[in-house]
């Protein structure tokens, strides 16, 4: 029997919550360009406080999150608008231990045609080695022809169980 509130419940709570927060909210007077021109792209994972682990306020960065923290086509799309269109020139890539698409494979795409009649248009992205999949992200950013800075792309593993992130260096490109 599952102890989970239901979902309707949930997305009351936060509605409520939100009605809260606008109460003696202030516009903060902003844009959308980050101040320390920098996107982060992480992983959704619940138990990961980005902006807490990285010392970030509101405005900081560009927040980029999905399952794996992985840079599919769409992450190259959001970071793109952020360089092109909002200024960023830095790119930090946070994966973590325990990640969850360590445990799938691309047997979930099969299993969910099987289960739905349609497969999924996207890849699972799943992964083995956590810090080779960080090294093919940096990749993946610093070989995107849309995007112009990419030559302060880092990459990092956030240890779930000490809230310390540690640094993966880059691999070496085939033929460089």
């Amino acid at each position: 029997m599952s102890t989970s509130p239901h979902p309707r419940a949930v997305t009351d709570r936060l509605v409520a919550a939100n009605a809260e927060y606008a109460t003696s909210f202030t516009d903060p007077g902003m844009d959308a360009a980050p101040v320390l021109n920098v996107a982060v792209v992480a992983c959704m994972d619940a138990r990961i406080d980005l902006h807490a682990a990285l010392g970030l306020r509101l405005g900081d960065c560009h927040t980029i999150r999905n399952a794996g923290g992985v840079v599919t086509d769409d992450v190259i799309r959001s970071l793109t608008i952020s360089q092109r269109a909002l200024g960023t020139r830095s790119v930090v890539l946070i994966h973590h231990t325990d990640c969850g698409l360590m445990k799938l494979t691309e047997d979930f795409r099969h299993d969910l045609e099987l289960e739905v009649g349609q497969r999924p248009s996207w890849a699972v992205e799943s992964f083995r080695d956590v810090d080779q999949d960080v090294r093919q992200s940096i990749e993946r950013v610093r070989t995107s022809p849309f995007l112009p800075h990419t030559d302060d792309v880092r990459g990092f593993v956030f240890d779930v169980t000490t809230g310390l992130l540690r640094e993966i260096a880059p691999g070496i490109a085939p033929g460089k």
